[in-house]
């Protein structure tokens, strides 16, 4: 893949090679971001699991401390007392089948997190080919499938973030953007990094952290070490 002058720049402030500490790392990430915009601190890590085995799936979400720096558009499937929930919890989106249908007849994606009540999954299932490759579907392990649509609402738009593998067995998530502090950035780091290992699957076997790197949208991955974030 060919390189910008920018991105080279970048890469030539640190040895590539190297396992950095959390903080260090996440210092050379704000420091070797050079685009023009605020860009996103992004989070991989591989895990030592099997995706392909169901009993080795990693997925599940958790509310960052300081958010990732995003405002966050709330679609939530819902009727009646809970749509009225929805709304007063500040949803920017609350409906049912006439939502479903400009998502599939429009393809209207003006939203981040889709949120659903257990009894509106039968609306939300008919545009499951639509939502889930683009990692919207409505998820009871992610909380996004629930009857506390205000908690949901209202942890979406705090900075809940799902997280899940990926064919790799890579989870990617974004855990802030460089303006933050380091401090702020270090605290969901720690936050995402805790969730990963408290959801690892009884039938993971061996090291569970294999590769931890931090990179900013345009800028080049710096690896963190993995043993010491567990410390």
């Amino acid at each position: 893949m060919k390189r910008g002058k920018k991105y080279k720049e970048s890469a030539a402030l640190f040895d590539r090679m190297q396992q950095y500490d959390t903080v260090e790392a996440l210092d050379l990430v704000k420091k070797t971001a050079k685009a023009s915009f605020d860009e996103t601190v992004e989070l991989h890590v591989k895990l030592g699991v099997d995706s392909r085995h169901a009993d080795q799936q990693v997925r599940g979400a958790v509310v960052l401390p300081h958010g990732t720096g995003k405002t966050v558009r709330v679609l939530v499937f819902a009727k009646g007392e809970k749509a009225a929930q929805a709304e007063a919890a500040g949803a920017d989106y609350v409906g049912g089948d006439e939502l479903a249908d400009k998502i599939k007849n429009e393809n209207w994606m003006e939203f981040d997190v889709a949120i659903a009540t257990p009894d509106m999954m039968g609306v939300v299932g008919k545009i499951g080919r639509i939502l889930g490759p683009k990692g919207l579907m409505p998820n009871p392990k992610a909380g996004t499938v629930t009857m506390d649509v205000e908690r949901a609402v209202v942890d979406s738009k705090a900075g809940k973030i799902e997280y899940r593998l990926d064919k790799a067995n890579i989870v990617h998530c974004s855990i802030g953007k460089v303006s933050f502090e380091t401090s702020k950035l270090e605290e969901n780091f720690k936050t995402l990094i805790d969730a990963l290992v408290k959801a690892k699957p009884a039938a993971a076997k061996g090291r569970y952290l294999r590769s931890v790197v931090v990179a900013s949208t345009m800028g080049p991955g710096v690896k963190v070490n993995a043993q010491k974030t567990l410390d």
